[in-house]
């Protein structure tokens, strides 16, 4: 069977960037898984864990492996497993909805356990035995007052208190379901042992005959429901895919996995991106050297990464895929650095060169910022033109007069009617008639 793994979790956490402490939805169906554990050490801020479709025989095998360590769980799907019983989820705090359609749940007064959650509005226990017992849904509806929703129905008000009304009567109808149940499940383990090891024996004798002969007739035989004919089963189909993965391994005609090729025949070193992973390769004139920035995921784990620097190019491991870029020129190994970018989590890799030297940056002098501050001055004031007019009630502007073909003016200022100020420059042109 399946054992929930730290890189299992990963795989299915590819939306979060395969961080899983910080992981708040995961599905880890049709696994074939058989045992809950890790989650509530790895992924505490879980609320969303879907486990339906596995083997899973208890919601908790060991009290070191407890879902109810996960405070912040709101949704457990556990539908299609081998669970016979509901317990520890007390813990729980924040539990909303629970699934637990076609297990083996036989116990219906386990319900109880549910009584802490207070939080429970919706539960599913369709395709359980226990749902055939009489009076089930009246047992449950009092049992956790809190439930809004059991089997996809909404609980009405009058459906409560009536329930409320015979559940003692309905309390003696399940304890006695419960005692029959027991008994018969107690003698269906008896069966189900007896007739797994009647057939796997018949399987195993049927050697000579053709493996589709041999898989027809074991398919072909009926069993009962339980949950020991459900791990017999996938048992039976994981054995037969390891079997198929065999003659596929063995197979000749099969397209070989590719391998790359790092260096050529002379030892040079060769570019190679398996990881198909975008990068950047520039040059830093200030520092003089050389800065590699490859994108890797911001929550991957940097245990993931592994960096090797030479002189002359870089390797670089991905989650165990290559990726190699060859420099320009040689850099310096003992100077060079390799830190993940706290904003972009990106792998930048500072490689300072080995020929050349640092660029110091040019600086003006005072003096010179100073120079040039008074020549961009002196050449503004040169191109400003300013027109001196005096004051405007010294201005008499009926007297302006044309004096050339341009149509240009020029203002005359008279201190009396007798007497006029005339410009050294002014010429008499007798074309312009006097003024009066």
């Amino acid at each position: 069977m399946v054992r929930i793994t730290v890189d299992l979790v990963r795989k299915r956490s590819e939306h979060n960037e395969g961080e899983i402490s910080t992981l708040e939805e995961i599905s880890l169906h049709q696994e074939n898984i058989d045992k809950i554990e890790g989650l509530d050490k790895w992924c505490r801020n879980l609320k969303i864990l879907f486990l339906q479709s596995n083997l899973i025989p208890k919601i908790v095998c060991v009290v070191s492996e407890n879902l109810s360590r996960m405070k912040k769980l709101e949704y457990l799907n556990l539908a299609l497993n081998n669970i016979e019983r509901i317990e520890n989820l007390e813990g729980c705090e924040s539990l909303q909805k629970l699934d637990l359609t076609v297990n083996f749940v036989g116990e219906l007064t386990s319900v109880q356990s549910l009584k802490n959650n207070i939080h429970l509005q919706s539960l599913y226990l369709t395709g359980n035995p226990c749902a055939d017992f009489k009076g089930y849904r009246k047992y449950v509806i009092v049992t956790l007052p809190q439930l809004k929703i059991l089997d996809g129905q909404e609980i009405e008000r009058c459906e409560r208190i009536l329930a409320a009304q015979e559940y003692e009567e309905v309390k003696k109808f399940i304890l006695s379901h419960e005692q029959e149940y027991k008994v018969m499940r107690l003698a269906q383990k008896q069966h189900a042992k007896q007739r797994i090891e009647e057939e796997e024996k018949k399987y195993a004798e049927a050697q000579d005959k053709p493996e589709e002969e041999r898989l027809q007739e074991y398919w072909s035989e009926v069993s009962d429901h339980s949950p020991e004919t459900r791990m017999q089963i996938a048992e039976h189909v994981l054995k037969q895919l390891e079997q198929n993965q065999k003659r596929h391994d063995n197979d000749p005609a099969k397209t070989p996995q590719r391998v790359y090729k790092l260096f050529n025949a002379d030892g040079k070193p060769l570019n190679v991106n398996e990881a198909k992973i975008p990068f950047i390769l520039t040059e830093n004139d200030a520092t003089n050297s050389l800065v590699l920035d490859i994108a890797v995921y911001k929550y991957l784990d940097t245990a993931l990464l592994d960096v090797d620097i030479q002189p002359t190019y870089v390797k670089v491991l991905v989650k165990g895929k290559i990726f190699q870029i060859v420099f320009p020129e040689e850099i310096k190994i003992e100077s060079s650095t390799a830190q993940r970018s706290q904003t972009t989590g990106h792998l930048v890799i500072n490689m300072p060169k080995m020929s050349g030297g640092i660029k110091q940056k040019t600086v003006k002098c005072v003096q010179t910022v100073k120079q040039d501050e008074e020549v961009r001055t002196h050449s503004k004031t040169m191109r400003r033109e300013l027109l001196e007019i005096g004051r405007s009630d010294d201005m008499d502007f009926s007297k302006i007069v044309k004096i050339n073909k341009h149509n240009k003016y020029e203002h005359v200022r008279r201190k009396d009617v007798g007497q006029s100020a005339v410009s050294t420059d002014f010429e008499d042109n007798p074309e312009v008639p006097p003024l009066e």
